[in-house]
């Protein structure tokens, strides 16, 4: 188990209880979009990445990244955007590609920022660390809101500060490689939100499905072989 008491000073890891779900959100909200900016000085939207072990739920992927773009990039007068598979895609909104598209070398994992949004000419500019890519509407089932998304998709990602709802919500996915994975994908800065038995449960449970790929088998034939 990790050490989840209060810090004495500033550290780079702490854990903010929360019971219920809908406490977990409300804290995790807090924590997104005013204490870590006010007091670590990092921008909510570029440096900031919220990990969740599920895309349902309160805590889940999907509810999270609706109500953070709410806070983090609302509407507003001549702020375009447009509504596609069940997402509104805004000036400003972080975004996630979902696949792999060699026509316009980008790849699943690949995280951008909406930089126009051209109702007239059916396009979404979107900027890949600096790189310009255009995107036509129904292009955009490409493209996923990234303010939260779920851990496996934060493999082999780095971000410089996490943020981790871990919830006996998710009690299915509490397993320890990825609370480890979570975890381990923050640079400068992590910080768990909910409850201590959600933690206890995933740093204890280490029965991932094993995999079976006849590495074995095909050893011992190649050696008979020689």
């Amino acid at each position: 188990m990790p050490n989840l008491r209060p810090p004495n000073g500033q550290t780079d890891f702490y854990f903010v209880a929360a019971d219920e779900p809908e406490a977990a959100v409300e804290k995790l909200l807090q924590v997104v979009t005013e204490r870590i900016p006010k007091r670590f000085g990092f921008d909510p939207v570029q440096d900031v990445q919220v990990l969740t072990p599920m895309h349902r739920g309160d805590l889940g992927s999907r509810n999270l990244n609706q109500l953070l773009q709410e806070k983090l990039n609302p509407p507003a007068s001549g702020k375009a955007e447009v509504q596609r598979f069940g997402h509104v895609y805004r000036v400003g909104d972080k975004v996630l590609q979902t696949q792999n598209d060699y026509s316009k070398e980008v790849f699943n994992g690949d995280l951008g920022i909406i930089k126009a949004v051209k109702v007239d000419d059916s396009e979404v500019h979107v900027s890949f660390d600096g790189r310009m890519v255009d995107y036509d509407f129904g292009e955009l089932d490409e493209l996923i809101p990234a303010y939260a998304m779920s851990i496996h998709k934060s493999q082999g990602s780095e971000f410089p500060v996490v943020v981790i709802p871990i919830h006996t919500q998710h009690y299915m996915m509490l397993q320890r490689n990825l609370f480890y994975t979570g975890v381990t994908r923050g640079k400068n800065l992590v910080v768990l939100v909910g409850t201590t038995k959600a933690i206890a449960i995933a740093v204890n449970r280490a029965d991932a499905n094993r995999r079976y790929c006849g590495l074995k088998r095909r050893l011992a034939a190649v050696a008979t072989m020689a």
